[in-house]
């Protein structure tokens, strides 16, 4: 690598790191992080977040003010071409005489894909693309889904047992809560992946046995709550669910078949209840029909914990991504399986990686690729 790139993927990394600080806060946009460098100095930088209307690229021009001109922009995506919330950044760049743009990566957003690029080529600015580009894709992997579906991202995430399972035989919890199998290290991962997410989505198997609060306790700062998501045909989640104690508008139960009286009860307690047409020779709440939903509320991504029979629906095409959390235990052969062996599951891996949380393995399998 010559030391023109070596600099080149130096300022991208900040830029990511950037982006990275839009986590949270930029849904149902991109995270996305913008650095102008002069004489190999920093002279502006930022990151977008969706409540403060600017996109990176206008946050860091005004850092930088007239020291913009003549610098280099490193983005993490193409600028953006077209005028919606904001004016087209492509243009702000170009009125501020920058001279260089390297983006990581194109917009996946049809109105935009590589239009942004094309038109700071045209008013002569330098421009090169692919610099991290993996990287930046990861990050905004969820936007590039629902981008060009509207549908979230969806990512099945478990803890297991180097055997295969998620939770003891039945019988053998004595209390209605949840049974860690992975360490700290694994469970505060887990608050990362789910401050990344807009939505939690659970079934309603999952509540009964668990009784868990589903929210997001990283600490880190978000626009919106987390939304939990309950996957409950005949509307059984207790009033007295820790679910339920906590809900703030941020609790939504899907159902397919409810008891009036029930329904008012939980909206009486601020839960959000929707009512949904059952999958065809089911009495189940369709998957399918929840993420359509999801996607029209703007949720961008969602992280699916659920029981075997929901993690085998997800399996059967929904799920974009898996990540899997392996506990160094074995629970036995009696033990609640991952997926429910009836079900027909679809798993076509185009990528994996794999890390290590404390004494646990995390294997994560890309399912589909949202930039396609």
């Amino acid at each position: 690598m010559t030391a023109h790139e070596l600099t080149d993927e130096r300022w991208m990394r900040r830029a990511l790191e950037l982006a990275q600080q839009s986590v949270g806060l930029a849904s149902p946009n991109p995270a996305v992080g913008c650095v102008l460098v002069k004489d190999d100095q920093v002279v502006g930088e930022g990151f977008h977040a969706h409540d403060q209307r600017d996109h990176a690229e206008i946050v860091a021009l005004k850092s930088a003010g007239p020291a913009a001109k003549g610098s280099t922009a490193y983005i993490t995506l193409e600028p953006c071409s077209h005028t919606g919330r904001t004016g087209p950044c492509a243009d702000a760049l170009i009125q501020a005489g920058v001279a260089r743009v390297i983006a990581a990566t194109a917009d996946p957003n049809p109105a935009v894909n590589g239009c942004g690029l094309e038109r700071l080529r045209t008013a002569g600015i330098a421009v090169e693309t692919g610099v991290l580009c993996d990287e930046a894709r990861e990050l905004n992997d969820a936007f590039a889904r629902y981008i060009q579906t509207r549908l979230p991202y969806l990512t099945l995430k478990a803890g297991l047992s180097l055997d295969g399972r998620i939770a003891p035989a039945p019988g053998y919890r004595s209390t209605r809560r949840a049974i860690m199998l992975t360490g700290p290290e694994s469970q505060a991962e887990v608050q990362r992946m789910r401050h990344a997410s807009d939505a939690l989505i659970t079934g309603i198997g999952t509540v009964l046995a668990d009784n868990p609060l589903l929210t997001d306790r990283s600490g880190l700062p978000r626009r919106r709550p987390l939304l939990r998501v309950v996957l409950d045909s005949r509307l059984r989640l207790p009033l007295d669910s820790r679910l339920v104690q906590t809900a703030g508008a941020d609790v939504l139960v899907f159902c397919v078949n409810p008891d009036p009286d029930r329904r008012h009860a939980l909206e009486g307690q601020g839960i959000r209840v929707e009512q949904l047409e059952p999958e065809p020779n089911t009495n189940r709440v369709p998957l399918q029909r929840v993420l359509q939903r999801l996607g029209e509320l703007e949720v961008t991504s969602a992280m699916l914990e659920g029981g075997s029979k929901l993690n085998a629906t997800a399996l059967s095409g929904y799920a974009d991504k898996l990540s899997l959390f392996y506990a160094p235990i074995f629970l036995g052969p009696a033990a609640v399986p991952f997926v429910e062996a009836s079900e027909t599951i679809n798993i076509q891996a185009i990528r994996t990686r794999q890390r290590t949380f404390g004494r646990d393995r995390q294997l994560e399998t890309w399912l589909r690729d949202p930039w396609a």
